[in-house]
């Protein structure tokens, strides 16, 4: 289940001896052992951020902007940008994916581009500066376990032309996230002005290993009216859910109009809405 590839993944791309890997991986890569060796300040434990020279990394995307999301057996291919700049122009570019508190002590490996790990593909924009892109494919019921779900970052380095190069452990932390799902039934239907509107529901997300989805215990969801005719809906109260992430409660029924619940998201499952459940009031 775990995603095992790590940083010695991007051999094919340590062809220059100012490219380095983190120490703990150097010994996986063929000939990195001398190559991490080059630059002292990366031979610690915890890496830290490695600059010599002029050369910068910016404007990082990863998704488009938005977290990358999974159901259960979900297999997804996203995309991370860059724009990778050296007064000599680029000559090489590198991101990894990994989630953990470094790449050193990355829980489930580090996950290299599509290529194997070989090096971005950068296009030049002026003689100083090159937009570089990496794709990469996750599956959940593979290579995710539910403790994967949360921020992960984005470790990258780029070269210049005149052997100037930066490196960076985290240039863009982003979400892989559990997909979420959201019910919601009132009842009766219909009803009459006055009386006891039961609305009940659950809000459930992948889980990654068991391939099911199961509740989410604990989280705190609104329950939203929009009124017949209305574009919009307002919050009518917050509840928590609770076992098997089951949501219920009452409101008197008033006009014609329409429920749902709506759960704003966390860091490990984005933020879902019901489908409306529309009640007639007599």
């Amino acid at each position: 289940m775990r995603i095992r590839a790590t940083v010695a993944a991007v051999s094919g791309a340590l062809a220059l001896s100012a490219f380095v890997v983190p120490a703990a991986h150097a010994a996986d890569v063929p000939g990195a052992a001398s190559l991490a060796r080059t630059v002292q300040p990366n031979t610690a434990k915890s890496p830290t951020d490695v600059t010599h020279g002029d050369t910068k990394i910016s404007n990082v995307v990863v998704n488009g902007g938005k977290g990358v999301v999974f159901g259960t057996t979900t297999k997804k291919t996203f995309t991370v940008t860059f724009t990778a700049s050296d007064n000599s122009g680029i000559k090489m570019a590198l991101a990894i994916l990994y989630h953990g508190a470094n790449i050193e002590d990355s829980d489930n490996g580090a996950v290299p581009n599509e290529n194997g790990g070989a090096k971005a593909s950068c296009t030049a924009v002026s003689s100083t500066t090159a937009n570089c892109k990496e794709t990469f494919t996750i599956q959940a019921n593979q290579q995710l376990l539910n403790a994967h779900a949360g921020t992960w970052k984005v470790w990258a380095i780029a070269q210049g032309k005149d052997a100037d190069y930066v490196q960076k452990e985290n240039v863009k932390s982003f979400y892989v996230q559990r997909a979420s799902k959201l019910t919601v039934n009132a009842a009766p239907e219909p009803v009459k002005k006055g009386r006891t509107i039961t609305v009940t529901g659950a809000l459930t997300r992948a889980d990654w290993q068991t391939g099911r989805y199961t509740g989410y215990v604990g989280q705190p969801v609104k329950l939203q009216f929009k009124k017949k005719g209305a574009s919009a809906y307002t919050t009518v109260k917050t509840i928590k859910t609770t076992t098997g992430g089951a949501l219920k409660t009452t409101v008197t029924a008033s006009v014609d109009g329409t429920f749902r619940y709506s759960f704003a998201g966390t860091s490990t499952t984005p933020a879902v809405n019901a489908t409306g459940d529309y009640v007639d009031v007599q």
